[in-house]
């Protein structure tokens, strides 16, 4: 009589039944008791900022002319911003995911940058590049009469240089991660460089450039050091909504939370649309 033959679970049965032996277990403490302590030290300050807001006067307090106007401009503002690092970043993070060229490394150090580089320092890199006598900006304006610092495009260009990064982070993991055999195929099949970037590679990296987009315009809506620094600080020109948090901390502290609150709100609206493609990435 034949024995029957042993088979092993699949992969996915194997994992889960590990999980749910390691749930079952005894709670590490040593990890959970510093766990609710950085969980704390994140939450609570955000939980002072909707305990202290004036909710009976927030309606009032967000129709005000000053809140309409900050708000407006900076959601102007970060979607050009954004728009602009489309248009640069994205063929940036193909250059650094498919074309092997001396010095790609330092190239892609040099594009991340404006992560670390605090912001204030940004702005007078900007500055020293871009304003009436940077290394182009007195040329832009002896031959073109363009004058970038304290106006609203001089916004768009800081929000510009410090969220590009996030943008071509996510891209070029998008780019490193697709099968690169659709692209083959399109080109044995006679398409040129440019059609199989767009009809088979845009498409395959979309998730990313869409996830990389979100991340850029959401910090671009929260700059404020490079913006004030570069672009200054003036009532409807370049006032961003975090610069009238801070004017408004100094006179109005309650205007102060109510405009927090309108970032805080978009922040987590960003992060709950972000949250499936990080909790089910590889």
């Amino acid at each position: 009589m034949a024995t029957p033959q042993r088979t092993d679970p699949p992969d996915g049965a194997a994992r889960r039944s590990a999980s749910a032996r390691q749930r079952s277990g005894r709670l590490p403490w040593m990890l959970v008791v510093p766990a609710l302590l950085g969980l704390a030290f994140l939450v609570l300050p955000l939980a002072g900022l909707l305990i202290r807001a004036p909710w009976s006067t927030l309606p009032q307090r967000l129709a005000q002319p000053h809140v309409l106007e900050a708000l407006r401009l900076s959601l102007v503002c970060a979607t050009i911003a954004t728009a602009l690092c489309l248009l640069l970043g994205v063929p940036l993070a193909w250059l650094l995911a498919r074309v092997d060229f001396p010095g790609r490394r330092v190239v892609r150090a040099l594009v991340t940058v404006p992560l670390v580089l605090p912001p204030v320092v940004g702005g007078v890199a900007l500055l020293l590049v871009l304003g009436r006598r940077g290394l182009l900006g007195q040329w832009l304006e002896s031959t073109f009469g363009i004058t970038l610092p304290f106006t609203t495009a001089g916004v768009v260009v800081a929000e510009a240089f410090v969220a590009m990064p996030f943008l071509v982070i996510s891209v070029e993991g998008a780019l490193r991660g697709a099968d690169q055999r659709f692209e083959e195929a399109a080109a044995t099949l006679g398409a040129s460089r440019w059609v199989v970037f767009r009809r088979v590679t845009l498409p395959l990296i979309m998730p990313g450039v869409v996830a990389g987009a979100v991340l850029c315009w959401a910090r671009a809506l929260g700059e404020f050091g490079a913006t004030i620094t570069f672009a200054g600080n003036f009532p409807g020109t370049t006032r961003t909504m975090p610069l009238a948090v801070y004017l408004a901390l100094e006179t109005d502290p309650e205007a102060a939370i109510v405009l927090s609150l309108v970032l805080l709100a978009v922040s987590v609206i960003i992060l709950a649309s972000l949250r499936d493609r990080w909790v089910n990435s590889p």
